[in-house]
């Protein structure tokens, strides 16, 4: 596929602290491309080089495969974005927001292009209210309205659910997948909540104080054999004498007298609870901890090799 965004050896210096190390990745076409790290892991700095923000002390931010420098800034008509929450005008409808930021575009935008965001991000018939009325997110996705209203090939979402409720956390998910299925987005998201890039991310970035992790497709890091399994039960003194002599010991991670935690592929865990039921073990419940957050945590706290790919 096409690559809409690249990197190569980025860095970013601010004084005696090396904010980004050499970060290299690529975005291509059609990817829900999610972009993990830690706070203060370098994701806002490379967010603001990649938009020109701020320049780079070393490396190079390519976008459709040409340079992107101060001299060809034209290159950001292929991107929108919105950083942290967006910042409208509160006593404006969303209309004039909306009206007013598509001024700004190098090209000329239509009545018909505002009606058409308006309709994709759901505050068609909400337009006239003033934002100061709007929730925290209907600003969100007014803000996704004014980033996509030139028509750009990739959006940049920084930490699109913050301050949702849970509903709004799940309408915005939604309107992601939408905005990627229906209407060919590219889209790259900053979040650090793990469960919700599980949940939608086609491709995967993870950085820690600077550095590139990991990158890759999320189906092949995101293993099912790598899923930790929480066996909540009654409390059993000799469930370790009862596991230790049978195949299920490979997978054991912990045991305490309320549960245990295997690491396992999830289609054993039928034959597993099976196994406890009939040894006496009175399971309460059995639940997935989310790979993505085991994976993440094993990176960013274990002594994983920096800079792998898959």
């Amino acid at each position: 596929m096409p690559v809409i965004a690249e990197t190569k050896e980025l860095t970013k210096r601010f004084g005696d602290t090396l904010a980004v190390d050499k970060l290299s990745f690529s975005i291509e076409e059609g990817d829900i491309y999610g972009f993990l790290g830690e706070n203060g892991a370098g994701k806002s700095t490379t967010i603001r080089m990649l938009l020109g923000l701020i320049y780079p002390s070393e490396g190079t931010v390519y976008i459709k495969g040409t340079a992107f420098n101060n001299r060809k800034r034209h290159l950001l008509q292929h991107i929108g974005a919105i950083i942290e929450r967006p910042d409208m005008y509160g006593y404006l409808s969303g209309w004039d927001n909306l009206r007013m930021f598509a001024s700004m575009s190098d090209k000329h935008i239509p009545n018909a292009r505002l009606h058409e965001v308006l309709e994709i991000v759901g505050l068609k018939g909400r337009e006239t209210d003033k934002v100061r009325a709007y929730s925290q997110g209907m600003k969100q996705r007014l803000g996704i309205a004014i980033a996509m209203v030139h028509n750009p090939d990739l959006l940049i979402l920084d930490e699109p659910t913050n301050g949702l409720d849970p509903q709004g956390i799940a309408e915005m998910r939604k309107l992601i997948m939408q905005l990627s299925k229906e209407h060919g987005k590219t889209i790259l998201i900053s979040s650090h909540l793990l469960h919700e890039i599980e949940q939608v991310a086609s491709k995967i970035l993870v950085i820690h104080k600077g550095r590139k992790m990991v990158e890759g497709k999320a189906a092949q890091l995101l293993n099912p054999g790598e899923t930790l399994i929480e066996a909540e039960t009654l409390p059993c003194e000799d469930i370790a004498a009862k596991i230790a002599p049978t195949q299920w010991q490979q997978f054991v991670q912990n045991i305490d007298p309320a549960g245990i935690t295997f690491k396992m592929h999830p289609g054993q865990v039928p034959a597993l609870n099976k196994w406890l039921v009939e040894n006496g073990v009175q399971v309460l419940e059995l639940r997935s901890k989310h790979s993505l957050e085991a994976y993440f945590l094993s990176l960013t706290h274990d002594t994983a090799t920096p800079d792998r790919a898959i």
